[in-house]
């Protein structure tokens, strides 16, 4: 599944072309979407936005296009008139003058009024989003020391979008690790300093995935043959996360794989003592 760094990007690809320009024609496949067209077509796209895994594409008629990617789902920009090949199925086709934006293969996409999209069910529990402009690490650091959060094990608060919106598995797994976290811990286990320095590595390995495409690597880490496509790069990209039974990049020891919140997780057993 993409996380809100993936998300993020695809957003920005989309508001490229769609963003101040008047949707001249669409392709509305989505049951949920059906007989939509006089609220799209022939109106502004005023803007993309993120809320954790979430798309919303707002437009001047006063409505907002909700979508999810969930597990399969995809977007794809491309010049006017040149659909990719793929056996995937069409849910919504945006289309300008000279571009379009499609989405396949989602399944939750919904049309609300722009004012009440926040009452969505999904984005109404959802708590900040890890790559938004105001969060800051004291603020991580006060949600970790909440009553809500403290007494659960950061294995599973770290993927609850209730705690923060956008963290998936792959970051889960990086984050803990840069903090050099054990993936068992509760926050309430945690000194202040290690609480601190969960928060920083939080922001920073977000922001680090959304500027490198999903590489959560420092640069000097990087092989010049980590690129997408690449035979190893689901590996190559990060430090621990798909590296079970590798050394760790920082002591040596071999990462360990397991299955956490019913999701796999790799970490470090010497790096991710405390």
């Amino acid at each position: 599944m993409p996380e809100g760094p993936e998300i993020r990007r695809a957003a920005d690809a989309i508001a490229r072309v769609l963003e101040g320009r008047v949707i001249e024609s669409a392709e509305l496949c989505h049951p949920a979407l059906k007989g939509m067209q006089k609220h799209i077509v022939g109106h502004t796209v005023e803007g993309l936005e993120t809320r954790g895994k979430a798309l919303l594409t707002h437009f001047s008629s006063g409505k907002t296009v909700y979508s999810h990617n969930q597990l399969y789902g995809v977007w794809k920009v491309r010049k006017k008139g040149r659909m990719p090949r793929t056996n995937r199925a069409l849910r919504i086709g945006l289309h300008t003058k000279e571009n379009s934006a499609l989405l396949y293969s989602a399944t939750d996409i919904s049309l609300w009024d722009t004012v009440n999209v926040y009452q969505h069910p999904f984005l109404a529990r959802l708590g900040p989003d890890l790559l938004a402009n105001d969060l800051n690490a004291e603020t991580l650091v006060q949600r970790l020391l909440s009553s809500d959060f403290n007494n659960r094990r950061l294995a599973s608060l770290y993927l609850d979008q209730k705690f923060i919106a956008g963290v998936g598995n792959y970051l889960r797994s990086e984050i803990l690790f840069f903090a050099r976290v054990n993936p068992l811990l509760k926050p309430k286990e945690l000194d202040l300093s290690s609480k601190r320095k969960l928060a920083r590595n939080t922001l920073m390995i977000g922001q680090r995935s959304y500027r490198t495409n999903g590489v959560t690597l420092p640069a000097r880490l990087v092989s010049k043959n980590t690129k997408p496509g690449g035979r190893y790069y689901e590996r190559d990209r990060f430090a621990v996360f798909a590296r079970a039974g590798k050394p760790c990049r920082t002591c040596g020891t071999s990462v360990e794989k397991s299955v956490l919140a019913s999701r796999r997780i790799y970490w470090c057993p010497t790096c991710q003592r405390v």
